[in-house]
């Protein structure tokens, strides 16, 4: 790549906006009178048709310089009667015809998200390479993509439209340039990101049809700052981007109107935050509980045979789970399992059940007697959280139990399956899980409990997905991907092919449920 002299105007105090004036551009090539050369595989091919005037400045300049020479020589106008191809000399003219080669071919967002950053950091000689998006209401902007930060900042990072200097790039709709980034004023801090060790920064917003549709940002370390051609071509490169953000429609706000008058399957891409990361493909199923709850109607009797051995086998699972905390460092998150293992270890709960049971009741009526004496002394209690957390505990365990003595058909799920719901109980991980779902998204923004379970079950995982049951079906093919952080509903056969190229590279891995067929198509518009 021919070097140059940095222009000292691209040099911006921190808190300026970098209003840049274009510059002029940089030519072809330098021309001047001199003999044609070629030799052997020689990467510039100078095509000389004429010769410039002694007298003419510019053809004298451009004649005493070398066909690759330094910033002077590079910013000489060429001369009418020739030309230079540019054809294997300029390293960043070729990384960008490779960015434009890439980004034009059909591709499932998530590869955009992937490759796009880290081609954009090597054009621009960033260490650091983020593509956010605007969702939600518009006014939140998500880190989707990047290279540079830790593979968990995707889909946790956000930030509000003015909030940072991304989102002040944003808001203005200007990109902002500055050497310091920690001393401008609207420096807003990730501390695990740890940022201070690429204080040159660049900011540039996704422009959209009369909206902003994100921010691409470009960070490295030392003082060099981006000059005005890098703020130039970064505006620019976000333009193949804005396409792929449209075209995945994760921001479309005809979505609901298109839903009443359209019919039929629609890919509809749902925006979430990344738990467990993977990517799994199945069929959307919801998370259910016995058709009968424990506190419901009377069920066919059951033997109380049953009923003892699925305590018993609801007593191995916690133990089992409650080690596996252990394994994986997060023993005091889930500190709360210990209180299902006091509960289920109680003799008194499992003789007052199996008392119940003896008399003549049914499972489920003995379990939802259990479960109701313990609501109703808890709730004699008035502003006693910790009973009426007990108590629900309670009543989640009795339903496991139930389905363990009980099965019922209604509450069991399909086999490798993407479960959807509002959130994840100790009653999933023990009867849930028993039919091996390959990913979970969540339409809440879960508490510390569901975060937990979601890792002890160890499947791809989303939550926050808003809408999930307005467009998700039971029995809708769906991809999780959990790595950025999407529920893609009737994803395209391209990306269904993506997800699939990966698991061969892992054939260790359990196959879907049903899925589409293997055929590669370009993204459904």
């Amino acid at each position: 790549m021919s070097s140059r002299t940095d222009d000292p105007k691209a040099t911006h105090p921190p808190t300026e906006l970098a209003a840049i004036a274009s510059p002029s551009a940089a030519p072809l090539g330098v021309e001047g009178t001199r003999e044609r050369r070629m030799a052997g595989a020689q990467d510039a091919l100078d095509v000389d048709g004429g010769s410039a005037a002694p007298s003419d400045p510019a053809g004298s300049s451009a004649g005493a310089a070398e066909p690759d020479g330094e910033a002077d020589a590079e910013d000489a106008p060429p001369s009418v009667a020739s030309a230079r191809i540019q054809v294997r000399r300029d390293e960043r003219l070729d990384l960008v015809i490779e960015y434009l080669a890439f980004v034009a071919k059909p591709m499932p967002l998530s590869l955009l998200l992937d490759e796009a950053p880290q081609r954009i950091a090597a054009i621009l000689g960033a260490d650091v390479a983020s593509l956010y998006l605007l969702e939600g209401d518009g006014d939140e902007l998500v880190l989707r993509g990047n290279v540079g930060f830790p593979r968990e900042a995707r889909g946790t990072v956000r930030l509000s439209v003015g909030q940072g200097i991304t989102g002040m790039a944003v808001e203005c709709l200007r990109p902002i340039s500055v050497v310091q980034a920690t001393e401008h004023e609207r420096y807003r801090a990730f501390p695990e990101l740890h940022e201070e060790r690429f204080p040159v920064f660049l900011a540039a917003p996704i422009l959209g049809s009369g909206r902003p549709l994100g921010a691409l940002v470009v960070q490295r370390a030392g003082d060099r700052a981006f000059t005005a051609r890098d703020v130039e071509l970064l505006m620019a490169l976000t333009a193949p981007i804005a396409a792929g953000a449209r075209h995945a429609q994760v921001l479309d706000e005809l979505r609901e109107r298109r839903r009443r008058t359209g019919g039929g399957t629609r890919k509809v891409t749902l925006p979430g935050l990344p738990v467990v990361p993977g990517r799994a493909l199945g069929a959307i199923a919801a998370l259910r509980r016995p058709a009968s709850s424990s506190l419901g109607p009377q069920r066919d009797r059951g033997d109380p045979k049953l009923l003892r051995l699925a305590f018993d086998i609801a007593e191995k699972a916690l133990v089992d789970l409650h080690a596996r905390a252990a394994e994986r460092g997060i023993a005091q998150d889930a500190a709360f399992l210990s209180t299902y293992l006091l509960m289920i270890g109680d003799g008194r709960l499992r003789a007052r059940a199996f008392e119940l049971a003896a008399g003549g009741h049914s499972v489920a009526q003995a379990l939802g007697t259990v479960a109701r004496e313990v609501a109703r002394a808890a709730n004699g209690i008035v502003g006693d959280p910790f009973l009426q957390d007990r108590a629900r505990d309670i009543e989640d365990l009795c339903d496991a139990i139930l389905m363990l003595a009980t099965p019922d058909a209604r509450a069991e799920l399909p086999s490798k399956a993407v479960l959807v719901g509002d959130q994840l109980t100790v009653f999933d991980l023990l009867i849930s899980a028993r039919a091996n779902p390959v990913g979970v998204a969540l339409s809440d923004r879960s508490g510390p409990r569901s975060l937990v379970l979601l890792q002890l079950l160890g499947v791809p995982s989303i939550v926050d997905v808003a809408g999930a049951f307005r467009w998700a079906s039971p029995g809708d093919v769906a991809l999780l991907d959990a790595d950025h952080g999407f529920l893609v509903i009737n994803p395209s056969r391209a990306e269904v092919a993506t997800v699939r190229a990966a698991r061969r590279k892992e054939p260790s891995s359990p196959g879907p449920g049903p899925e589409p067929d293997d055929e590669e198509d370009e993204p459904a518009s």
